[in-house]
C-alpha cells in the first residue's frame, strides 16, 4: 500500500486565468508600437464601397458640399422657370371645403397683405403681380364644386384649402378632400376664416387646434392653420407661397400642360358656316415637359386635337409705368416656334382593317370545325368525331418487333398467333400502354385494369346493376325540396358564389355551348380558337403592346427631345375643333390643355386595380355604368372586374361582384394610358349617367366609390366567367357516387363526361357512366365522401371587355 501524503493540499477554486488583451482594445501608442510604421494595403481584388471606406474629415466636408452644391441645383432648376420677368406665374387653386367659404374675400386679403392688385383675366382666373418677392401667381378660384376642385388641383402648384371657423365641413367637403388627395396634388396650405368673430377670444386657439387635427389627418404634413384675419399671417402664407419649392406631381410633370389663360375663336364667315375650326388658338404658358407640336393634345373635357402650329404669345404681365399702348403698339409679331412634320399623330384610335379583314377571311376560308361530342377540355375535345386526342389504335406485330420496323408491316399480320404478340385482351377491349387520357376518370392519368363485374365475381356497386328512373311527379318534388334548401345553404355560407341551376327541360350542351372545362384555372393552356367567333368586331384592330416596360421607357425619353421648353408663353392653334363647343365652354370650371404621349390616343384593352371604398354600401356589379377620371381624362365605362395578380396562363376568374374593401382589376377598351396614374371612380346618383352629365352641369351628382392604379394593357389577358353545376350525392358505396340534379338527360352526362368532379370538402372524381334517362350518373372518387357534400362541376367562358365613352359636364357631349 502506498504511504499517505504528509498533508493535503487543496487547488483554490477562486483562482482563474485570465484572458489576454485582445488588440482591437489597444491603446494607440501600442498599436503604432506594433505596426513599426508599416501601412495596411486593400487585398487586391477587393473593392469597397464608400460606407465601407473610412473617408478622412476632408474627403467628409467635400463629400458634404458636394451633396449641397447638388440640392441648390436641384432647387434652382425646379424655381427657373418661375425666375425673371418673364418668368411664369405660379398657380395657386383657392378652394372652399364649407358652404360659407369665400374665395375672393381670401385672394383679397392676401394681396392686401402685399399691397398688390389683380387682373381678372376670367371670373375663375386672376393674376397678381407681387413686387415684395418679384414672383408672379395666378389664383384659380373655384367654387364648392367636386369636378370644378379636380381640374384646379391638377394644374396648380400650390393648393390653399379654406375652413371655416363657424361651421364643419360636411361629407361633400370630405369627399372633395379624398378625391384631391387621391389624384395626387402639390403642396398644401389650410387657412380658416371668420377667426376674429369667434367670442371669446380665449376659444379662438381650440378653434384652431380642432381644425389643425382635422385637416392633419388627411394632410399630415401640416404645420400650421392660418389665419386670414390676420395680416401678418396673410403674408407670411404669400411668402411661402413665393419662396417654396413646388414638390408637383408624379404623372403630371411626365407630361406637357398648360392652363389656358384666353380662348380665340375664328371669327370670319367660311369656318362659321362650318361644322368646324381650324383657327381656334389657346393662349398660357407651357408646363412640364417640352411641348411638341406632333402630340395630340387633351383639351379639358372636349377630347383630342391635332396642333397646327405653335406661335409666341406677348407676357401677361406688364410693369405698373409702362403704357398699354405703348405695348400694344411695340408688340412683336407672332414668330412660328414650331410646325407638326410627317410624324404627327393622327386621329386614329383603331389600326386599319383591311389587311385584317383580308386575313380573316382567308383564315375562315381554310378552317373546316368538325362535329363535336364533347366539352372542351383545356386544349381538347374529347369524344369527337375527328379522335384527334386519340393514340393510333397498336397493330398485331410478331413479338420484339421495334417502332421503325413496324412501318414496314401494312395491316395486321396473322398467319400465327402463336409467335406474334396480341394487342387484344381477352375481353376484346383495346389495351393501350401509352399514357391514359382524363376520359378514362382519374386524376393522375393513371389507367386502372379493373374488370367489370361478372355474375360470379362480387360487385363493389351492386346498385348498379340494376337501375329505375323515378316517376317524373317524384323526381320533381324531390329536386324542389332539394334546390329550396341549398338556396339556405348557399345564402349562410356562400360557398358558391358561381353556382346555377339548370331547368329540367332545358339542355345542359345548349345552354353551356360556349364553356369549357380547365383542370386548372392558374396552369391549363387556354384554347384561343375556340373564342375567335366571339371576339368584338373591332378586337383584331386594338393596340397591341409586346413589351410595356421598354415600350413606355421610349416613349417617355422621346417626350424628352426637342419641343418649345417649360415656360414659355405660347399660342397653340389647333385644327378641326366642333364649333359647337363654343357655347358649353363653363365659366367655373378652369380649362386646361394636357399633351398626350405617342400612341395614348389609340385604344386598347386596358387594365385598372380598383379598391372598392369601405363606406359604400353595396356591392358594384361587372358591366355597370362607371365614371372613372385617369389623370386629365374621364370615360363612362362599363368593367369586367377579375381577380388580380399574375398566372402561368395569363387566365384570371371573372368576378360577378366588387364588394366594399376588396380590391380587383377593372378591364375595358379606352385609350391608352402610359404609366401608373392614380385613377378615380365615381358613381352617378341619376339613373342615366349622360343624361346626368349634361342636365346637372352646374353640380353633377356623383360620388366617390373607389381608387386606383393604370396598369400595363394586355389584350392577351383572358378573362374567364366560370359557372358551377352542383348536384347531390344520391347513393354512396365506398368511392362510387350515384349522382343527380345535375344533368337531367343522358346526353349531357356525355357531353360532359370529360370534366374533373370535385366536393366542397376536397374531393375529387370522374364521370364513369350514366344510369337511366334522367341526368343520373355514376361516378368515381378518390375517397369516400361524406352524404352531407355536394358534388359539383367547374365550367368557363372568356368575356370580352367593352368599349368605354367619353364623358363631359358640357351639353352634347355626355355620349360619343
Amino acid at each position: 500500500m502506498a504511504p499517505l501524503p504528509d498533508g493535503h493540499h487543496h487547488h483554490s477554486t477562486t483562482k482563474t486565468s485570465q484572458k489576454s488583451f485582445k488588440s482591437r482594445h489597444s491603446t494607440k501608442s501600442a498599436l503604432k508600437e506594433s505596426s513599426k510604421g508599416k501601412v495596411d494595403r486593400e487585398e487586391k481584388g477587393h473593392r469597397r464601397s464608400t460606407h465601407q471606406q473610412l473617408m478622412s474629415k476632408l474627403d467628409r466636408r467635400n463629400q458634404a458640399r458636394q451633396k449641397q452644391n447638388n440640392k441648390h441645383h436641384e432647387n434652382l432648376k425646379a424655381t427657373s422657370i418661375f425666375a425673371g420677368r418673364d418668368g411664369a406665374p405660379r398657380i395657386v387653386a383657392v378652394i372652399p371645403l364649407t358652404g360659407d367659404g369665400d374665395v375672393e374675400a381670401a385672394v383679397r386679403s392676401l394681396n392686401a397683405s402685399v399691397d398688390s392688385e389683380g387682373v381678372a383675366l376670367s371670373p375663375e382666373l386672376l393674376q397678381v403681380n407681387v413686387d415684395r418677392f418679384k414672383q408672379k401667381f395666378e389664383y384659380v378660384l373655384v367654387r364648392k364644386e367636386l369636378v370644378a376642385a379636380l381640374d384646379a388641383c391638377r394644374i396648380a402648384d400650390f393648393v390653399v384649402l379654406i375652413l371655416s371657423a363657424q361651421e364643419e365641413v360636411d361629407e361633400s367637403g370630405e369627399v372633395m378632400i379624398k378625391v384631391i388627395e387621391s389624384q395626387g396634388v402639390s403642396n398644401v396650405l389650410t387657412v380658416v376664416q371668420g377667426l376674429e368673430a369667434i367670442e371669446p377670444p380665449k376659444r379662438r386657439p381650440q378653434v384652431v387646434a380642432s381644425l389643425k387635427s382635422f385637416i392633419t389627418h388627411y394632410f399630415p404634413t401640416q404645420e400650421k392653420v392660418h389665419s386670414l384675419d390676420s395680416r401678418q399671417e396673410c403674408s407670411n402664407i404669400v411668402r411661402s407661397l413665393c419662396t417654396t419649392t413646388p414638390k408637383g406631381i408624379k404623372w403630371r410633370e411626365d407630361r406637357s400642360w398648360m392652363l389656358v389663360e384666353d380662348v380665340s375663336w375664328p371669327t370670319d364667315m367660311d369656318t362659321l358656316l362650318s361644322d368646324s375650326a381650324n383657327g381656334l388658338v389657346l393662349t398660357g404658358v407651357v408646363r412640364g415637359r417640352a411641348l411638341k407640336a406632333d402630340r395630340l393634345l387633351h383639351v379639358g373635357d372636349w377630347g383630342d386635337f391635332q396642333i397646327g402650329k405653335i406661335t409666341t404669345a406677348k407676357p401677361s404681365f406688364r410693369n405698373k409705368g409702362q403704357d398699354s399702348a405703348m405695348a400694344i403698339d411695340l408688340e412683336p409679331e407672332e414668330d412660328i416656334l414650331e410646325r407638326p412634320t410627317d410624324d404627327q399623330d393622327d386621329l386614329a384610335e383603331l389600326a386599319p382593317d383591311e389587311e385584317l379583314m383580308t386575313d380573316a377571311d382567308h383564315a375562315s376560308d381554310m378552317e373546316v370545325i368538325p362535329k363535336r361530342r364533347g366539352v372542351l377540355l383545356d386544349d381538347h375535345h374529347y369524344f369527337s368525331d375527328d379522335e384527334t386526342h386519340l393514340p393510333k389504335a397498336p397493330k398485331r406485330l410478331p413479338k420484339g418487333t421495334s417502332s421503325y420496323q413496324a412501318a414496314w408491316y401494312i395491316g395486321d399480320i396473322s398467319d400465327s398467333g402463336s409467335d406474334y404478340d396480341s394487342g387484344v385482351d381477352d375481353d376484346g377491349d383495346i389495351s393501350m400502354n401509352p399514357p391514359a387520357l382524363p376520359q378514362d376518370g382519374t386524376e393522375g392519368l393513371e389507367q386502372s385494369h379493373r374488370r367489370e363485374p361478372t355474375e360470379t365475381a362480387p360487385s363493389d356497386y351492386p346498385q348498379s346493376e340494376m337501375f329505375l328512373d323515378p316517376s317524373p311527379e317524384d323526381e320533381a318534388e324531390q329536386l324542389a325540396a332539394y334546390r329550396s334548401r341549398r338556396h339556405n345553404d348557399a345564402e349562410d355560407d356562400l360557398e358558391f358564389p358561381d353556382e346555377i341551376e339548370l331547368h329540367p327541360n332545358v339542355l345542359a350542351r345548349e345552354r353551356l355551348a360556349r364553356y369549357r372545362g380547365l383542370k386548372s384555372l392558374r396552369t391549363s393552356q387556354w384554347e384561343t380558337d375556340e373564342d375567335r367567333a366571339h371576339e368584338p368586331s373591332d378586337w383584331q384592330r386594338l393596340l397591341k403592346v409586346a413589351d410595356y416596360k421598354r415600350a413606355r421607357g421610349q416613349v417617355v425619353r422621346e417626350a424628352l427631345v426637342g419641343g418649345i421648353q417649360p415656360g414659355k408663353r405660347v399660342k397653340v392653334h389647333l385644327r378641326n375643333v366642333p364649333l359647337s363647343l363654343r357655347n358649353i365652354q363653363s365659366s367655373s370650371q378652369p380649362l386646361t390643355a394636357f399633351s398626350l404621349h405617342r400612341h395614348e390616343h389609340k385604344r386598347a384593352v386596358v387594365n385598372y386595380s380598383i379598391t372598392l371604398s369601405s363606406d359604400y354600401p353595396s356591392p358594384i356589379k361587372s358591366k355597370e355604368d362607371i365614371i372613372m377620371q385617369c389623370g386629365p381624362r374621364r370615360f363612362t365605362i362599363n368593367p369586367l372586374f377579375s381577380q388580380t395578380g399574375n398566372t402561368r396562363n395569363n387566365v384570371h376568374k371573372f368576378d360577378r361582384f366588387l364588394h366594399p374593401g376588396r380590391t380587383a382589376m377593372a378591364t375595358f377598351i379606352a385609350p391608352l394610358t402610359w404609366g401608373p396614374v392614380p385613377t378615380l371612380f365615381f358613381k352617378a346618383t341619376s339613373a342615366n349617367v349622360d343624361k346626368m352629365a349634361t342636365d346637372t352641369a352646374q353640380n353633377p351628382q356623383f360620388q366617390l366609390i373607389g381608387t386606383g392604379t393604370s396598369q400595363a394593357p394586355d389584350h392577351s389577358r383572358v378573362i374567364a366567367k366560370r359557372v358551377i353545376l352542383t348536384g347531390h350525392p344520391y347513393k354512396i358505396h365506398k368511392k362510387l357516387v350515384t349522382v343527380r340534379y345535375m344533368f337531367f338527360n343522358t346526353e349531357d352526362v356525355a357531353w360532359f363526361k370529360a370534366l374533373q368532379l370535385w366536393t366542397r370538402r376536397g374531393r375529387s372524381g370522374y364521370i364513369k357512366e350514366s344510369l337511366g334517362t334522367h341526368g343520373y350518373f355514376k361516378a368515381t372518387f378518390d375517397s369516400k365522401i361524406n352524404p352531407q357534400d355536394a358534388v359539383g362541376v367547374s365550367l368557363y367562358k372568356r368575356v370580352f371587355p367593352r368599349p368605354a365613352r367619353d364623358w363631359s359636364t358640357a351639353v352634347g357631349l355626355g355620349s360619343s
